[in-house]
């Protein structure tokens, strides 16, 4: 559809449904044509808890704002937007798999809670938008603490032992397989772990050492939206959090990361 017939839709429809921009709170837009130019995805090749992976936008400005609506403020309408970036995050991690057995997409899942409170799992609806099934072969092996507000020590802690591995695909009517990390349940298998945002790695690294306990092996990690270190140095050993520093407020602290404003999973 043309630019001019697009935006006319577009106009039409904020008639009809008035909405704001979820990024800035603009009128008449779900995403305004500014902040839709703050979420052009520029995919990075980063480092967390030891881990390579590649995201597709930094978690700050507009992204964050947008990010932050869509996945705890119920905003869906947001996800057109966002899914280009993970979709170009999905690609560069790709481009560096050595060739091999088939690749498969597996996500970090949600908590019970987290997933009643938005009704919706967000990395799995941006994966839908880029046309992607993720194979549920990752679960959660017990309750855990929300994320936000830990320092990298706490969040390390929290999430170690986490997750169980388990393999997925069955044949309809199949005996149904133990959810356990024995190993030999995912042999032979390679995966492409998807998750919306980094922040120390202690999740995705959680993830790793799951996949490989089920004889799995993770061929690339992508991730929406990673957030900035304001003190690489540091970055992964502090114990402190925004919280035990508010006049920092903003990005950073000594954590060197930002501990994102919603809930985590």
């Amino acid at each position: 559809m043309p630019a001019v017939a697009r935006e006319a839709v577009r106009d039409a429809l904020a008639v009809l449904v008035p909405v704001a921009c979820s990024g800035c709170g603009a009128p008449d837009r779900a995403v305004c044509t500014s902040c839709r130019a703050a979420l052009s995805a520029v995919p990075r090749r980063i480092d967390r808890a030891g881990l390579v992976l590649w995201a597709g936008l930094e978690y700050a400005g507009a992204a964050a704002s947008v990010l932050g609506a869509f996945k705890d403020g119920a905003r869906t309408d947001a996800a057109a937007v966002l899914a280009p970036a993970l979709r170009a995050a999905v690609t560069a991690a790709l481009a560096e798999v050595a060739a091999g057995a088939p690749v498969e997409v597996c996500t970090i899942p949600s908590t019970p809670a987290a997933r009643r409170a938005r009704g919706y799992v967000p990395v799995e609806v941006l994966l839908r938008r880029c046309g992607i099934r993720a194979a549920p072969v990752l679960a959660l092996a017990r309750e855990r603490a929300d994320q936000a507000g830990l320092d990298a020590e706490a969040r390390q802690r929290n999430a170690a032992g986490g997750l169980v591995a388990r393999a997925a695909a069955r044949p309809f009517g199949a005996p149904r397989r133990p959810l356990d990390d024995h190993r030999g349940g995912l042999d032979g298998r390679r995966f492409l772990l998807v998750d919306d945002i980094v922040t120390t790695g202690s999740t995705l690294a959680e993830a790793v050492r799951a996949i490989d306990a089920a004889g799995g092996e993770t061929a690339a990690i992508a991730v929406l939206a990673e957030t900035p270190r304001r003190f690489p140095r540091y970055a992964g050993s502090s114990r402190q959090t925004l919280r035990d520093i508010p006049a920092q407020g903003g990005y950073g602290g000594r954590t060197g990361v930002v501990d994102p404003p919603f809930r985590t999973g």
